[in-house]
């Protein structure tokens, strides 16, 4: 904890940081501030009721929206188009061969890509503005002629995500950390105090509900300092994990240049166990929103059997935990697939003359990272669905409604600050004289 003072302390004393951070904050304070205007042409109490009647559907947009969706502001939406449009591109670059040959141009693809997805993501938001606005449609204001206010409600909620998914790129280019993670890190910090509130709350009704007040006031004390102690533990738990690395020891064989002996040295590989973060479960969320929201804007009134079980089957039932489950170990194998190359890992070992301890260069090498990395993918899934799924049963014990989102708060909370600090002190070390000399002090000792 002192440590992440001192970062931030020095980093505020660097003037050209200072000013990122600045930027970034006050791009953060735009969204917020956004968060609070309402959306034009609706009635906003029979909109947040007809909204909280979606149920879990709901609850998984407004907790993405940072609260904009139940308090029916402008930014209903959110960020929630632009991460569907990112999964989107993400999945079709395994299929389509100029996509992927893009993202490995460097910065000038990696730009492309950023086009491509940004655009896509202002048509993904201008198709869910229209399902909002028709699945909501007694909501709207009798002020204007249906077709107008129609209209006014699709572009503000499409104008809504533009303006979020501006403000995290410019989060990216004039400040520090992701744009996009830093908004919805800021949407659910806003919400801890409703969060802690409801604690509060069930512990206040767990001790008022039984005759014998000493009994009740011990329960609901329990109650509270247990689902606290248990949510540290987690928080704790989650750092460690995606702190934690499997370091592959690299021997670097010796090079003589003129006079001079180069090389010689061991170095490591850092495989993060944690090494897909967040992504595999926020993947698993948007696709099983897919079947409910299908259901909830377009057959909500049906009384179809069919129609129903989905209903019921993906709404918190045993059906959906299980899929949840299996969701989510797929995509920490397939994030895993399409961001960690282990060929071209084992070829820059074998340029810069290196080779890991009893391994043989070549394939032998790339084999071997690639079995690493396999072991620790079945760690990263089975840590994520941890996570996510110990907060839904200690709400099914407490009563505790949306205690499940618990999970992937602390998941998108921890891997943001973690991002964050470590951008913020490379920064500083950058920038630093002491950390400046230290590297040509290194540099020198590996000459010699």
């Amino acid at each position: 904890m002192r440590g992440i003072f001192d970062t931030a302390v020095n980093a505020f004393r660097v003037e050209s940081i200072r000013k990122r951070l600045l930027y970034t904050f006050v791009m953060l304070g735009i969204f917020m501030l956004g968060g609070l205007v309402p959306m034009p042409g609706l009635d906003g109490e029979k909109f947040t009721e007809l909204v909280r009647n979606w149920g879990q559907l709901g609850s998984i947009m407004d907790f993405v929206s940072g609260g904009g969706l139940y308090r029916a502001t402008i930014f209903a939406m959110g960020i929630s188009p632009y991460i569907n449009a990112s999964i989107i591109i993400q999945l079709l670059q395994v299929v389509i061969p100029a996509l992927d040959d893009m993202s490995k141009e460097g910065e000038a693809g990696r730009k492309k890509i950023t086009k491509i997805t940004r655009y896509s993501a202002i048509g993904l938001a201008l198709v869910q503005a229209c399902l909002f606005c028709y699945s909501t449609r007694s909501a709207m204001l009798p002020t204007l002629p249906v077709w107008l206010n129609a209209i006014i409600v699709v572009l503000s909620f499409t104008a809504g995500t533009c303006i979020v998914v501006w403000l995290g790129e410019k989060i990216n280019d004039k400040g520090i950390g992701n744009g996009v993670s830093l908004i919805i890190f800021a949407g659910i910090v806003t919400r801890l105090p409703d969060m802690a509130k409801t604690l509060y709350s069930k512990s206040v009704d767990v001790a008022t509900s039984f005759d014998n007040q000493a009994v009740g006031i011990i329960l609901g004390i329990l109650l509270f300092v247990g689902v606290t102690l248990i949510s540290i533990a987690i928080i704790v738990f989650v750092l460690y994990v995606q702190n934690a690395e499997r370091r592959l020891t690299v021997q670097y064989s010796k090079k003589v240049i003129g006079r001079s002996q180069r090389g010689g040295n061991k170095d490591y590989i850092p495989l993060k166990v944690n090494q897909s973060g967040v992504m595999p479960v926020i993947f698993a969320m948007s696709i099983l929103a897919v079947p409910s929201m299908i259901v909830t804007f377009f057959f909500r009134n049906s009384e179809n059997s069919f129609v129903k079980w989905i209903a019921n089957s993906f709404t918190g039932s045993a059906y959906y935990y299980v899929i949840y489950f299996i969701l989510i170990i797929a995509f920490t194998f397939f994030y895993s697939a399409i961001q960690f190359h282990p060929i071209e890992i084992a070829n820059n070992i074998n340029k810069n003359g290196g080779a890991i301890s009893g391994i043989r260069a070549g394939k032998p090498t790339s084999d071997f990272i690639a079995a690493v990395a396999h072991r620790l993918n079945w760690v990263d899934a089975f840590f994520l669905t941890l996570v996510c799924i110990v907060p839904t049963v200690i709400g099914i014990l407490t009563g505790l409604q949306n205690v499940w989102f618990a999970g992937t708060s602390v998941l998108i909370l921890t891997g943001v600050a973690n991002d964050l600090i470590v951008q913020v002190e490379s920064e500083l070390e950058v920038r630093s004289p002491k950390g400046f000399l230290d590297d040509v002090a290194l540099l020198k000792g590996r000459r010699k």
